[in-house]
């Protein structure tokens, strides 16, 4: 069992525990989208509230909070990029967890065409 940092992006297993065989979501993988404090948001969770961190994580097409006591890492989904449509560049995880900045290929046509105009004033 691997017990590094579980953050954004990154895969894990739903651990077996009565709540979660309950819910039926033990034993499943899923990627983390997002985290919340629960005590500010009010947002329901499964599991403890004592560490006041819940994880969204997507299991099966749903969206659950569960608490991270109740996960494990199974990776940091190495080779996942993430896009933001309006920035032109991406980021793409490593294996050691580190999100990788490089210039999509949007920025290099938007470099290419604002090139073509530039020459164009002469």
């Amino acid at each position: 069992m691997k017990t590094q940092q579980i953050s954004f992006g990154d895969n894990v297993r739903i651990r077996m525990r009565p709540v979660t065989e309950r819910l039926g979501v033990a034993g499943k993988t899923g990627s983390v989208t997002g985290e919340t404090t629960p005590s500010a948001t009010g947002i329901p969770v499964i599991g403890d509230g004592a560490q006041n961190i819940a994880f969204s994580v997507e299991v099966d097409d749903a969206t659950i909070w569960i608490a991270p006591d109740l996960l494990e890492l199974v990776d940091h989904a190495p080779g996942k990029v993430v896009i933001i449509d309006a920035i032109p560049k991406r980021w793409v995880r490593a294996e050691s967890g580190k999100w990788v900045e490089e210039l999509s290929s949007r920025d290099s046509l938007l470099r290419r065409l604002a090139g073509m105009f530039r020459r164009g004033e002469k």
